[in-house]
């Protein structure tokens, strides 16, 4: 692992924690971890780097949490083993700190909040992710693993929303991870644990706020999601995050929420009301300056994988994905055959991440089977 000396500007701020995060933020990092028996660790350009000091010990690791920490999040350390909240330094930034137990001891995460949202080009984001940013209303969620990106691209299709549109955005997110400056529309971002309790809450209340656009930042109970569904149907347009592999297994994800004398019912509100899923992975880039470079599968809900969605045929859906590319979409081996030809990707790269690498070996030769251009059967 390789190592980074601190800034010797940032060596004197009012609490000891700041020294860490304000050299985070003045070397780019993208997050800082701070552990016992450690020096502070941190992740520039998605490699984990190590500064040159001594490491912490507990009593130094307990104080710095303490000095930032209020009463409350201590409390909350305390009885659920972490604390996630936000933390800002004057003249610096703004980071989310996540406080956590292990082994017995402290440790934590921190990641730098950002002003400047990159833009769907700079991520190299295929142009069907902008059609996210054309609905004029419904619902349509970002998917992928904690870690994926999945926060970044939702922010730069709602920068779009904010720099085309004269609309009222609202967000809720736990916790805030870029900060918006009003544009053509006007944005109000809330924060779980800070402006508001939870996203039930947050929901409940929003269609009082006179929005056009809503973002949830995370849609994990039957509650949360039902609300977002009913909010999509109201005609306003919704984004949302949730946990899944592929386009496809988003529909049975949704589902799982609910009891099955339920899913009839939540397939009609996703026939009505789902515009599209966006799926993406976070791989390895081949360029430096692009150490790290999304993979996204994109499912645009055309009439097609409407009924699929209200009949149930979710077993169809990728075939219906992989005809749809004149429309904007994509599945995961469309998407990596087009990053390895860019040189985006290397093959090796493209091939350990593939869900069917026979099929791609055979698309970069130039074969197209049937089953590459989704003909659907039955």
């Amino acid at each position: 692992m390789a190592e980074t000396s601190l800034p010797a500007e940032a060596a004197a701020p009012a609490r000891e924690l700041d020294k860490y995060l304000t050299a985070a933020w003045k070397n780019n990092a993208s997050d800082i971890h701070i552990k016992v028996g450690e020096p502070p660790l941190f992740r520039m350009r998605g490699t984990v780097v190590r500064a040159k000091m001594a490491p912490f010990t507990y009593e130094q690791v307990v104080a710095m949490f303490n000095e930032v920490m209020s009463p409350a999040q201590q409390e909350e350390l305390a009885e659920l083993g972490g604390a996630d909240f936000a933390y800002s330094i004057k003249g610096v930034g703004r980071f989310r700190l996540n406080i956590f137990r292990q082994r017995g001891s402290l440790s934590m995460a921190a990641r730098t909040v950002k002003t400047e949202i990159p833009t769907i080009e700079q991520l190299n984001l295929p142009p069907g992710v902008k059609t996210l940013s054309t609905f004029e209303s419904g619902l349509a969620l970002v998917a992928g693993v904690t870690g994926a990106g999945k926060s970044t691209t939702l922010a730069s299709i709602i920068e779009i929303i904010n720099q085309t549109q004269k609309v009222h955005i609202v967000t809720l997110e736990n916790p805030i991870e870029y900060l918006y400056h009003d544009k053509e529309a006007f944005v109000n971002q809330r924060e779980i644990g800070i402006d508001l309790p939870d996203f039930q809450n947050g929901l409940r209340h929003v269609m009082r706020q006179d929005p056009d656009v809503i973002l949830v930042g995370e849609m994990r109970d039957a509650a949360t999601i039902e609300a977002a569904l009913l909010a999509a149907e109201t005609g306003h347009l919704v984004f949302g995050t949730i946990h899944c592999g592929s386009a496809s297994q988003s529909i049975g994800r949704i589902l799982d929420y609910f009891p099955p004398d339920r899913h009839h019912q939540i397939r009609q509100l996703l026939y009505f009301n789902l515009r599209a899923v966006v799926v993406q992975k976070l791989l390895k880039g081949r360029k430096p300056e692009t150490p790290r470079i999304p993979c996204v599968e994109i499912m645009l809900v055309n009439p097609l994988i409407k009924k699929m969605i209200f009949d149930g045929d979710d077993k169809k859906i990728p075939d219906a994905i992989r005809a749809g590319r004149q429309e904007g979409m994509q599945d995961f081996n469309q998407a990596l055959c087009d990053m390895i030809k860019r040189g985006l990707i290397s093959e090796e790269e493209g091939m350990n991440n593939s869900p069917n690498p026979e099929q791609l070996s055979m698309n970069l030769k130039g074969i197209t089977l049937g089953s590459d251009r989704g003909v659907i059967v039955g």
